[in-house]
């Protein structure tokens, strides 16, 4: 029989006790306040078309309802950490819930796209701190390695599961109230984790403020995308070729430049650009940032295509899809891992992206009539299959190799590129569908044939992106820690 090596909490002294008991308390909060911040993303996938409806968003313009979170979450992730660090991560976790509740309060309350836009700007910010200081909290929480691995798992359970529930619950409050109420339904889940985080998590003396923020990075790594997805989603008014298209994204690519000029003369940059000579974390950036295009373009473009095309209310869209987080969330929780153990991370890696590009295909096919267990399951059952192989390797694959001191970094890096590929993709994707949908109405094509192809189009793109990112994989060196998979896997979505 193995020795236990550690006493129950029954058994320790009191104080002992109640440290333990202050831990698991701290761990509750910090996967209530991480979990809504999930939902918050899945709900207002189900609710585009309804928000589109009420605000009259044009179906470009609608991809800001979602890009606009994603471009300060990854924006603002680095520097999230970072002021926990200089500040006191107690300080700024209570500062990113106060943020990210009051953007709640600001999306359930507007009434014109430019309102709404400003909020989820806003409710970015607040999730990337929330994000950044509560897996900094985690791990200095649990010291102990074991501990660490089963807080983790607990956390990363909750991200995971956080999407399936987030679909559900986006579909029943639009059809029961309205889409208003999926952000005041964040104001007393914020509430309860503020103060929760006030009354257990102890006070962190911050390096100070002095030791260096650098928020002209995290500025110009957040306006550069803006102006991208800017260019992106007004193409449909200008062209491909007009002198306002090209100068906003050229804009976009001096903006970039500067960052690295800037990165590259600060001696305390938001991003030390030399890790990038790490081959391996580099590539798992790219296949990061690709794979972002098609898991958040496949909710993206399947939501309009559900409720547009097929007539699906918000409650069955949400249900549509359960059967792809489900299997995702359960093959990541229970399979991954093991398989890793068995053919290494790169290998689990490309059968995942396999898959899911697999899946993403089939959505190139989708009809305007047939039936869902027919066209539309099989390939949310393989594309899920896929889904639950990619997040875990994905990352031990770009933290092989990376120092010590460079974990925080590098593992932001990874989100970071999660975040951006999803939002460039979304613009991109939602523009080549409304082109291609707009063109077919003109020629006389009926409107769900004319939305059905537009999605097609773009469904071709974002399968084209998981492609490349297939192919990048052979590019990522095996490593000794190849078979050693993480204890948990960083949030996806």
């Amino acid at each position: 029989m193995r020795e236990q090596a550690e006493l129950s909490a029954a058994q320790l002294p009191h104080d002992a006790r109640t440290a333990v008991t202050r831990r698991r308390l701290v761990l509750v909060v910090l996967c209530v306040g991480s979990m809504m911040v999930v939902i918050d993303n899945t709900v207002v996938n189900v609710a585009l078309p309804t928000i589109q409806r009420d605000l009259a968003f044009n179906s470009a313009g609608l991809a800001w309802v979602v890009d606009a979170y994603l471009i300060t979450f990854g924006g603002f992730l680095l520097l999230g950490g970072r002021m926990g660090d200089l500040l006191g991560r107690k300080r700024v976790l209570l500062g990113g819930l106060v943020l990210f509740t009051a953007a709640s309060l600001l999306c359930g309350l507007s009434s014109s796209p430019g309102e709404l836009v400003a909020g989820r700007f806003v409710q970015g910010v607040g999730a990337a701190v929330i994000s950044s200081t509560s897996l900094g909290l985690i791990a200095t929480l649990f010291p102990d390695p074991r501990e660490r691995v089963r807080a983790m798992a607990v956390y990363a359970f909750v991200i995971v599961s956080g999407g399936s529930i987030g679909l559900l619950i986006g579909g029943a409050v639009v059809e029961a109230l309205n889409w208003h109420w999926i952000f005041f339904i964040n104001l007393p889940v914020g509430i309860v984790a503020l103060v929760g985080s006030w009354a257990w998590v102890e006070d962190h003396v911050g390096l100070g403020i002095r030791r260096g923020a650098d928020v002209g990075g995290a500025l110009l790594i957040t306006l550069a995308p803006m102006l991208a997805v800017y260019g992106l989603v007004t193409v449909d008014q200008h062209g491909w070729t007009s002198a306002a298209t090209l100068s906003t994204l050229g804009g976009a690519v001096v903006l970039v430049v500067a960052f690295v000029a800037l990165e590259s003369r600060l001696r305390t940059p938001l991003i030390r650009l030399s890790i990038f000579r790490n081959r391996n974390l580099a590539v798992s950036d790219l296949v990061r940032g690709l794979f972002g295009v098609g898991t958040f373009g496949l909710f993206f473009l399947g939501v309009l295509y559900f409720q547009k095309v097929r007539g699906y209310s918000p409650v069955t869209t949400g249900l549509a899809y359960l059967p792809m987080t489900l299997v995702s969330s359960t093959i990541s929780l229970s399979v991954t891992a093991r398989l890793m153990g068995r053919i290494g991370a790169r290998a689990t890696l490309t059968l995942g992206l396999a898959l899911f590009a697999a899946g993403l295909a089939a959505w190139t096919r989708v009809p305007v009539h047939g039936s869902y267990a027919g066209y539309v399951l099989p390939a949310l059952a393989i594309g899920g299959l896929g889904g639950g192989l990619i997040s875990a390797p994905n990352i031990t694959l770009g933290m092989s190799g990376v120092r010590p001191d460079d974990t925080g970094l590098a593992s932001g890096l990874i989100n970071v590129a999660l975040q951006m590929g999803a939002a460039i993709g979304v613009a991109t994707l939602a523009t080549l569908s409304t082109t291609r949908t707009d063109h077919l109405l003109t020629t006389g094509v009926g409107a769900r044939e004319a939305l059905t192809s537009g999605y097609r189009l773009g469904f071709v793109v974002a399968t084209g992106s998981v492609v490349v990112a297939l192919a990048l994989t052979a590019l990522l060196r095996s490593s000794r820690t190849e078979h050693q998979p993480l204890g948990v896997e960083e949030e996806a979505s």
